[in-house]
């Protein structure tokens, strides 16, 4: 039996490292994107005067969350501030809203073809083995990327951040790259 893989020889911990990879990639390319317009940002520079750090990690938590249409949450904050940073007038590229699709297609992909897999709904189940993996670091980036100024925060909201970027985004794009894997297998090769 191969690492990471029970008897019916799905590779399970290949597949929550690959959603592991593919959520920590999407976070620095949203930083790469993103971080120098967030440093410099209105949010930002009133976090430093009150509380002496810069929030430009916590800032693309938010963006990289929003690319996962999770909205962010506020609490006692006295003024109107965005819930999205991503599209509209001010926000962040469209493009951002394609990071997590693409990598998460890609992961799924790459454990089909670590796999074998040449059976579509086989393709699919072994795709969608991201979820674990990115399901742990999209509850978690809850946590690390609220910001709190005195008794007011703002932090991605949890349930849409378990719902839609921890199991709906990986289930379905994993399961893609994993169909797409069983349906570009040459059969010839996995049966040799």
């Amino acid at each position: 039996m191969s690492v990471g893989q029970n008897n019916d020889g799905r590779p399970y911990v290949v597949g929550a490292a690959a959603g592991l990879v593919a959520w920590l990639v999407g976070y620095v390319l949203t930083y790469l994107l993103s971080a120098t317009e967030l440093d410099d940002s209105l949010i930002n520079r009133f976090v430093q005067f009150a509380e002496g750090d810069s929030a430009t990690y916590e800032l693309v938590g938010w963006v990289f969350y929003n690319a996962h249409f999770v909205s962010i949450r506020y609490v006692n904050v006295p003024i109107s501030l965005p819930q999205n940073f991503v599209g509209g007038e001010d926000g962040f590229s469209v493009v951002l809203f394609v990071v997590p699709p693409l990598l998460l297609f890609a992961a799924g992909l790459a454990i089909g073809r670590y796999r074998g897999i040449a059976d579509t709904a086989e393709g699919a189940i072994t795709g969608a083995l991201v979820v674990p993996g990115y399901l742990v670091l999209s509850v978690a980036g809850v946590f690390l990327f609220e910001v709190t100024v005195g008794d007011a925060s703002g932090a991605p909201a949890l349930l849409p951040a378990l719902v839609l970027a921890g199991l709906l985004y990986p289930a379905v794009f994993g399961a893609l790259g994993g169909v797409v894997a069983a349906a570009t297998t040459d059969e010839q090769s996995v049966l040799s």
